[in-house]
């Protein structure tokens, strides 16, 4: 049996492939080795559907939220082979769970746009030039944690209309106090703040949340795809839940910046099911 994992910082999806090609799916939740202990993981995964043929699977490929250092991989690989004792255990990060899903061997220019942000040039085996991901602090523009920044301080500051200022009002118990304890003592503040996301494609028709959504496109064409000296010659593609849920956006963004954009999928989970199943089978 094969085990597949796509990790996000919100949620991750299982794909296992059995002995006859039949596939299986569950979800657990999220993780990420940068904010949280690999306990989590460990509990998560033994806690879920996944870990019931943990005997009989041979291959683990986990491609994951922050496992772009050696450090982190190790961490979780650890993890990954106290659950699955006999098999083979493979480390990725969301970067190239992206490419293979989005490229398979073709060369690509394959953006994240999730809780997080990420982008890079694919050469058609590794992705071999980044411009550098610095997180929900320093950068994500245009992730789901930047959106509910965004719309958080605007509340927070009495900047918004005030049509959407009573209906967060109405839907949430937002104070100062309370959100900031939520982004500054709570371990996963990017997955807070991607949460109001939902609230912001509910009043996409608003002019001020489908400006607040174009602008961060904007910025994050302008700090990271307009960056890559390829974009004029290879295909450029998106995943993760913020660009295929805002995909007009996206595209609307795109042809304002002269970039034609051809895939955008909300998971890669499905295109790396594909991609190791049909490595299984030429094997």
């Amino acid at each position: 049996m094969i085990l597949i994992a796509d990790t996000g910082a919100t949620t991750s999806s299982w794909r296992l492939i059995g002995k006859h090609g039949d596939i299986s799916q569950f979800q657990t939740p999220g993780f990420n080795p940068y904010y949280q202990e690999t306990g989590a993981l460990e509990k998560s995964i033994r806690n879920s559907e996944v870990a019931r043929n943990s005997a009989e699977v041979v291959h683990v490929f986990y491609y994951g939220a922050g496992c772009g250092t050696e450090a982190n991989r190790f961490l979780v690989k650890e993890v990954l082979l106290k659950v699955f004792t006999e098999a083979e255990v493979y480390v990725y990060d969301d970067m190239t769970a992206a490419c293979r899903a989005l490229c398979g061997s073709e060369q690509g220019i394959v953006c994240i746009l999730g809780t997080g942000a990420n982008s890079c040039f694919y050469d058609g085996d590794e992705p071999s030039y980044q411009v550098a991901s610095l997180g929900f602090i320093l950068g994500d523009e245009g992730s789901g944690a930047y959106l509910g920044k965004a719309l958080l301080a605007d509340y927070l500051r009495n900047d918004l209309p005030e049509n959407l200022s009573e209906r967060i009002k109405k839907r949430f118990d937002l104070t100062r106090e309370k959100v900031l304890d939520k982004i500054y003592n709570n371990e996963l503040p990017a997955r807070y703040m991607a949460g109001f996301t939902k609230f912001i494609f509910q009043n996409i028709k608003e002019p001020y949340a489908y400006r607040t959504v174009y602008d961060a496109f904007s910025l994050f064409f302008d700090r990271n795809v307009l960056k890559y000296p390829q974009v004029q010659s290879v295909p450029v593609h998106f995943s993760g839940s913020v660009g295929f849920y805002f995909s007009n956006i996206l595209r609307q963004v795109g042809n304002d910046k002269g970039v034609v954009i051809r895939n955008i999928i909300e998971s890669p989970v499905a295109g790396l099911t594909l991609y190791h199943k049909n490595q299984y089978s030429n094997k």
